[in-house]
């Protein structure tokens, strides 16, 4: 059987990539940054405790159900950083996160595919996801963001493929996807808000030119439907069943209300009269804590949420505005244990060039308005949908951070970026010479990814080694 150029490509991609994700899985078996209260986290799904968190709670309830699945006991208590676990089991924890790092390099090159660029085109596009260290480094260890990504631009395939096929359907799993991601971290919601911004562009230029009312368009409400009603439909699942799940009192009771804390076992309010739940009710006190959870617990979980973002304003020092981040000015020191380091640091050739492929997009957008002011054609090269959409990714996807007083750190940029790297391959397809010039980027990409891959590993350098790579001041 002849396999296509399709599916070669696909499967080096896969290899590649489940190669270069589980190197060294498990390395190292200590507690890694924000693995300190993910890892509670999944301790107190499994011991159905409540704890607080100000992010949305699918991600960790999705580990936590892997972990419980496979017969995961919480034997390590996530106290330090650098905690030194005591057993293997943590290594169920870092799996999925693991997993879905492999995976989203096939779900760029179908992404890529689906922008009408070449299939050497998707397969180089991918490959330098495959060779970003940033993310490589984030996906390896029990931390949040490799799920959110894989969710947020499968949300994406699911919607170009809408764009180019037309299939209902298609749209409906834009939505749930998009749904799982805001699901997991509330920066999820920018591809909720893609998708309604030129779908609805789209109905009213629509509706205009046939003069059709937008309440009597049954494309209007099943558009509404796929796109708004379901990804909140999921959201509200999510923390719907958080709030059932963790019925037992625990670290989080402090964050929550009286009301929320008298449907928790154990809860310090039992003993109080004013609350007590009489005793001809005993029997239906599960009843009121589901009733409780569904009725008021939502609003109050998220205004909690929103509240406890808004307090995050100290300072920390590894944290970076929003506008240094495309140079990549302040990478984030994760881990170290003797002459060993984890950072979070993206690949320099696939991150500055993405950079340069984003400001020569703004010049295109810019150049084009000023030709529609003088009413000059505009080149199809340049008018294209697919530039208008990536831009629009890119700007949803950072735009919002302008505005956010809480610390925020470099893999804030991550669902940008990427934007930023589909933009890199579309403008590198449309050359002449683009074969050897994908070439050549990925060829310098990986050599930089080798060079970079002890600092994502967490392997041994020398000082002089680690000086090496310490290209700026900012940088340790």
């Amino acid at each position: 059987m002849r396999i296509t150029n399709n599916k070669l490509y696909l499967i080096i991609i896969l290899a590649s990539s489940i190669l270069v994700h589980f190197l060294f899985f498990g390395h190292p078996n200590q507690v890694v940054f924000d693995e300190v209260w993910y890892g509670r986290h999944v301790n107190d799904y499994i011991n159905k405790t409540f704890h607080f968190d100000g992010h949305p709670p699918l991600g960790r309830m999705t580990i936590a159900g892997f972990a419980k699945v496979m017969d995961y006991k919480p034997a390590n208590s996530f106290t330090n950083i650098s905690e030194q676990f005591n057993d293997k089991q943590y290594l169920i924890l870092r799996f999925l996160p693991t997993l879905a790092g492999a995976i989203l390099p096939l779900i760029i090159y179908l992404i890529i595919r689906e922008l009408g660029l070449t299939p050497f085109a998707a397969f180089a596009g991918s490959m330098l996801m495959v060779f970003e260290n940033s993310f490589v480094a984030q996906s390896r260890l029990l931390l949040m963001d490799s799920s959110l990504i894989l969710y947020e631009f499968t949300s994406l395939f699911f919607y170009l493929r809408y764009r180019n096929h037309k299939k209902i359907y298609m749209l409906f799993l834009a939505g749930i996807f998009s749904g799982l991601a805001f699901a997991v971290k509330w920066v999820g919601l920018s591809f909720v808000a893609l998708p309604v911004l030129f779908e609805g562009l789209n109905m009213l230029s629509e509706m205009k030119r046939k003069g059709i009312s937008v309440l009597k368009s049954s494309k209007v409400w099943l558009t509404f439907t796929a796109l708004i009603i379901i990804p909140f439909a999921v959201y509200f699942s999510a923390v719907t069943a958080y709030s059932l799940i963790l019925n037992k009192s625990g670290t989080g009771d402090a964050f929550m209300s009286a009301g929320y804390q008298k449907t928790l076992q154990g809860n310090n309010y039992q003993n109080d009269p004013s609350l007590k739940t009489p005793s001809m009710f005993s029997k239906f006190t599960e009843l009121n804590r589901q009733m409780y959870a569904v009725n008021q617990a939502f609003t109050e979980l998220n205004r909690q949420m929103y509240a406890v973002n808004q307090a995050l304003t100290a300072s920390h020092p590894y944290a970076s505005g929003w506008y240094t981040w495309p140079l990549m000015l302040r990478p984030i020191y994760y881990w170290v244990s003797g002459n060993a380091r984890i950072y979070f640091i993206g690949n320099p050739v696939i991150w500055w060039s993405a950079t340069i492929a984003v400001l020569y997009g703004l010049r295109i957008i810019i150049y084009n308005l000023w030709l529609k002011l003088r009413r000059y054609d505009i080149s199809p090269s340049l008018s294209s949908d697919n530039i208008s959409v990536l831009l629009a990714g890119y700007a949803l996807n950072m735009l919002p951070f302008m505005g956010v007083k809480r610390v925020m750190f470099l893999y804030h940029y991550f669902a940008a970026y990427i934007f930023a790297v589909l933009l890199l391959v579309y403008f590198i397809s449309q050359q002449k010479s683009s074969k050897q010039i994908f070439g050549a980027l990925l060829t310098v990409s990986i050599v930089a990814f080798i060079f970079f891959a002890p600092l994502t590993y967490g392997l041994n350098l020398s000082p002089k080694a680690y000086e090496l790579r310490v290209w700026f001041s900012s940088w340790r």
